[in-house]
């Protein structure tokens, strides 16, 4: 128990110091949405996201009807986006923390992977406009 409140305190560290990293200026906001499918505990997990200005917010159904909602942070690279997250979702699951990876499959459409400690792995497809 004392273990996993560390890792999560870690994680949430690590995700703050990320969201506060000085950003790439962006002459336009474009929207980058994305749908996901996953699996935790059997269940079968679904979430839309968006992000714009190397900013996310996913809004997730995961196990046992909870519902919630993830805020993101990219990390922009080349040809890869990390991302890191923290998350709140009801039906007592609390907070969650989320990582992944986002990679441009072509110029208008990415695929990624991701971990959510709610909604469990995931596959993410999305479009660039």
């Amino acid at each position: 128990m004392k273990q996993t409140v560390i890792v999560k305190t870690l994680i949430a560290s690590i995700s703050l110091l990320t969201l506060f990293a000085p950003n790439q200026a962006s002459a336009q906001l474009v929207p980058q949405p994305w749908v996901s499918v996953g699996e935790q505990d059997g269940d079968i997990t679904y979430a839309v996201g968006v992000r714009a200005l190397n900013f996310g917010v996913e809004l997730g159904n995961g196990p046992d009807g909870s519902t919630g909602v993830d805020v993101l942070k990219f990390i922009s690279l080349p040809v890869i986006s990390p991302y890191v997250g923290l998350g709140y979702y009801s039906e007592d699951k609390g907070v969650a923390v989320s990582g992944g990876v986002q990679v441009g499959a072509s110029n208008n459409v990415f695929v990624g992977a991701g971990y959510n400690s709610v909604r469990g792995f995931n596959g993410q497809v999305g479009i660039r406009f």
